[in-house]
């Protein structure tokens, strides 16, 4: 084996290495969300490629708002759905979307783009 053949297979497992730990092992930082002066829970989420951020953590039994900006135009991340919740909504490219909840019960509710390849938690505690 030469050494260009070494260099290219240890490249690649190190590559491999990364996307590994990136998609899989690495842990998403929670944000907590603060209430405003009005008493409304508010978070603004940026959509592209994903969720930003994508774990926003809530005090039960006050209302929240999120703000979801749609920086992107790819079909996948045409709705948000709250499955849980039973809510549902439709983000207009580059435009602001408020999606307001009432959750009195803590615990972890997800999200998801309609076809599942984006998500998101709220935790409520």
């Amino acid at each position: 084996m030469t050494a260009d053949q070494i260099f290219v297979i240890i490249a690649g497992l190190g590559l491999a290495g990364w996307v590994a730990w990136y998609f899989w092992f690495s842990k998403a930082k929670a944000v907590k969300i603060q209430t405003s002066d009005s008493g409304v829970q508010e978070a603004v989420i940026k959509v592209k490629g994903g969720y930003t951020p994508d774990v926003l953590i809530f005090q039960s039994g006050k209302p929240i708002k999120l703000n979801f900006i749609r920086e992107e135009t790819a079909a996948c991340s045409e709705e948000v759905i709250f499955s849980d919740l039973g809510v549902r909504a439709t983000l207009t490219p580059f435009k602001t979307i408020p999606v307001e909840l009432n959750i009195d019960k803590p615990g972890e509710y997800d999200f998801h783009c309609a076809m599942g390849m984006l998500s998101g938690k709220l935790i409520i505690e």
